[in-house]
């Protein structure tokens, strides 16, 4: 019977019943700790993001060790930082590879896509943290993606725009962020889906500094809203000169606003906004069941240690962590052939929701466990449409 709750005391309790076989993997015996490699932006443009993607995963870490480790074993991280370059990427994962059981990481897509052949050649069991489709389409054997993918948070945002009575909308996107190229890509081929037209289609490059161009065109259009996507600084410059611009066009931004390194800097200005996020983001808000209980696991903890509430990208860290330690569990051992194999059947709830991989689904999510959100004192807030599509979601897996 598959397992959907990974409550870490009932996992590692489980896991010790096993015994500290190795089951014929990589380790050379029991004593051997399980050393999980992590290669996240700690430099560069998108340091913000792989920051709280690593205490993320650091969390995870120190509460299985603190039952007594995996399969009997301790639990070590392997970092190292790709400075938000794809080319630092590849050189960190070669740099580790030889010692780790499986890799988390990167969060920028570029990076993710230039090791993820990489990892596939080494049969590497390999933890995305980025959300660009390509990674997973088509399937490589060995990749797997934490976060939503663009497409999802793409479709979402058109049924959320579909239900508010929204016919047409101008878009924005960052031609050199893959996250950004795959969203747009995705909203543009799924409009006419939902009855959307899109009468503004403007890239732009993620060192711009001035988004008042765009902002005219908005103005000089028939958009009733403007989906901006973005990661890192684009996010903040955009939103702020928004405002300044006095644009009266709904600004609706994507999951990687959602976060306190988007909202300290934008301040009052962010207040009624909408952003998406993973469904963790907005625990507070949702049912008592075990999806929120899972969030609470990491949500409560990571609040006590840093001071603030876990953003969207450590949800995505702490939800690939809980995916590898049932994988390495239900492998029991390290033998990275069988870890990929238990992935591929894998039904977890994790803080980023219900994941259900298979041999022709590395994705795993579906587009209802993303929220989408309004600012609200400073807090990201379902709306109505979303509170009540997310509880009809939560609700469903008990």
């Amino acid at each position: 019977m598959r397992r959907l709750l990974p409550s870490l005391v009932c996992l590692l309790l489980a896991a010790t019943a096993c015994g500290g076989n190795d089951g014929g993997g990589g380790g050379s015996g029991a004593a051997d700790p399980i050393k999980v490699g992590l290669i996240v932006s700690l430099t560069g443009n998108y340091t913000p993001l792989g920051s709280e993607d690593k205490k993320a995963v650091e969390l995870a870490i120190e509460q299985v060790n603190a039952q007594g480790g995996l399969l009997g074993r301790k639990v070590e991280l392997v970092s190292r930082d790709d400075k938000t370059a794809p080319d630092q990427g590849i050189v960190a994962y070669n740099q580790i590879k030889g010692e780790i059981d499986a890799l988390i990481g990167p969060v920028f897509s570029n990076s993710a896509l230039a090791i993820e052949p990489l990892a596939q050649r080494d049969k590497m069991p390999y933890l995305s943290l980025a959300p660009a489709q390509e990674q997973v389409e088509p399937i490589k054997s060995y990749v797997f993606v934490t976060p939503a993918l663009s497409s999802m948070y793409a479709e979402r945002y058109l049924q959320y725009i579909q239900a508010e009575g929204i016919k047409t909308v101008a878009v924005a996107w960052d031609s050199k962020s893959a996250y950004s190229v795959s969203g747009h890509k995705s909203m543009v081929a799924l409009a006419s889906k939902y009855g959307v037209k899109i009468s503004v289609d403007e890239p732009y490059e993620t060192t711009t500094s001035d988004f008042s161009p765009l902002f005219q065109h908005v103005r000089d259009s028939d958009a009733q809203a403007l989906v901006f996507w973005g990661s890192g600084a684009p996010g903040v410059t955009a939103a702020k000169q928004y405002v300044a611009s006095g644009l009266k066009t709904p600004l609706f931004l994507t999951a990687s606003q959602a976060s306190k390194l988007w909202l300290e800097p934008m301040g009052a200005a962010a207040e009624g906004m909408t952003v998406q996020s993973a469904i963790g983001v907005v625990g507070d808000h949702l049912p008592d069941g075990k999806q929120k209980q899972i969030i609470d696991q990491m949500a409560k903890p990571y609040q006590q240690k840093h001071g603030y509430p876990p953003p969207q990208f450590a949800q995505d860290g702490y939800s690939a962590s809980l995916l590898l330690f049932e994988a390495i569990r239900k492998a029991n051992g390290t033998d990275k052939t069988k870890i990929q194999q238990a992935l591929e059947t894998m039904d977890l709830i994790t803080p980023n929701g219900r994941f259900r991989y298979s041999v022709t689904d590395h994705s795993g999510l579906s587009p209802e466990y993303i929220s989408v959100n309004t600012v609200k004192n400073g807090q990201f807030v379902p709306t109505d449409w979303a509170k009540e599509q997310l509880t009809k979601t939560v609700t469903a897996a008990g």
